[in-house]
């Protein structure tokens, strides 16, 4: 999910030492000691509280359609790997991290095609329409303060709480995105806290600017909410509303409402699932995907998503081209390698189709028409990560 998982690393040092009688001196009933035994005093070193983490991924794959771009008539149809039968980078990504017993810093800082599409909403400059801006970068940056055992307050811009899939291509088992992803949240700028309620049940209510944004683009703000519920060690459940107004002069409320729960079933199946559904003045949205991830070795796993996502009132982004909403159904099967410690290999298949009431394509044909109303896409990605 887009949803950022925050990771607080604890500094600790643990002293051993055996403790007897100085053997060097007699006791009180010997005058001498014939033997001495070496006192050894072992000292773990404290963690370093800084830390560094980053990857770099690079993809080609081939439409069958024989188009050089996965998009159609919306341009939200694959919302990052948008390129088609070239070689892509797709992000490098650098991440600090300093945690001390109260304090955690982020810095995550992200470049390339996915870089830019994920931060969109941080392409406006402070100096003005034109120039360039080093917001763009700005993936996440954002403070977090431990205030007691069981609270947090986190502030600055962070990755949204809606939804199963990350923007971090190591984390997620598919490479190309959902469109439950595409058509939700990507990120907040604002402030929220989090309870850990018990070790089974947490809440988290933020207040942050409009939606994927740096600014808010009016007085109101929007709200952020969540409660995560753990019924068995092996199952997380997590009830996630985003809602925003994003008029101007006009009211204009984007709301989501999203469920994600996964299930480590066996030690070799994870079973996951997201469904959402929004809405707006324009109209209503809602979708749903299965996931089902497999471990076949140490090293080779297999996994697909089934995906059905329903925007035929026009609400959110997928359209056709005349501005009328669409529905589509999906199924994307994948297989990570790893290669080595460092070194993720992904190799994947998807297939698309859509539909409308009206029955107009989807799809442009290689002739840059729009008659098509499916595509299928193979190939791979290349993940180096630390």
């Amino acid at each position: 999910m887009k949803r950022v998982f925050f990771t607080f690393l604890g500094a600790s040092i643990s002293l051993a030492a055996l403790a007897t009688e100085d053997p060097t001196k007699p006791n009180k009933t010997e005058k001498k000691v014939e033997k001495t035994e070496e006192v050894k005093v072992v000292v773990e070193e404290p963690k370093n509280p800084l830390s560094f983490s980053g990857y770099v991924d690079t993809y080609y794959f081939a439409n069958f359609n024989g188009v050089q771009s996965n998009l159609g008539a919306s341009g939200f149809e694959r919302i990052f790997d948008q390129k088609a039968n070239n070689f892509q980078v797709g992000l490098a990504q650098f991440k600090t991290t300093y945690t001390t017993d109260k304090v955690t810093g982020v810095i995550d800082l992200t470049f390339g095609n996915h870089g830019d599409l994920g931060n969109y909403g941080n392409t406006m400059s402070p100096l003005g329409e034109g120039i360039g801006t080093t917001g763009l970068a700005i993936k996440q940056a954002y403070i977090s303060w431990k205030m007691g055992s069981k609270a947090t307050l986190t502030g600055g811009q962070y990755g949204t709480n809606v939804g199963y899939e990350v923007i971090d291509a190591p984390v997620n088992f598919n490479y190309s995105l959902s469109n439950l992803f595409g058509n939700g949240p990507f990120y907040h700028t604002g402030i929220k806290l989090d309870i850990a309620a018990t070790d089974k049940l947490g809440l988290m209510v933020g207040l942050v600017n409009g939606l994927d944004s740096k600014d808010d683009n009016n007085k109101s703000k929007g709200i952020q909410a969540q409660i995560s519920i753990k019924p068995i060690d092996k199952w997380s459940v997590y009830l996630n509303y985003f809602g925003s107004d994003e008029g101007g002069e006009k009211k204009d409320m984007y709301s989501w409402f999203d469920l994600t729960t996964s299930m480590q079933a066996t030690d070799k199946l994870l079973v996951g699932l997201n469904a959402a559904y929004g809405k707006n003045s324009i109209g209503s949205w809602a979708g749903a995907a299965l996931y089902l991830n497999g471990s076949v070795s140490e090293k080779f796993s297999l996994g697909t998503r089934i995906e059905y996502f329903d925007n035929s009132k026009g609400g959110i982004y997928l359209v056709d081209e005349n501005g009328d909403g669409v529905s589509t159904t999906g199924i994307t099967l994948t297989g990570s390698y790893k290669v080595s410690d460092n070194l993720m290999f992904k190799p994947e298949y998807r297939f698309d189709s859509y539909k409308n009431e009206k029955g107009t394509s989807q799809l442009f044909d290689k002739d840059g028409k729009l008659t098509k109303k499916s595509q299928s896409t193979l190939g791979a990605a290349l993940i180096f990560y630390f």
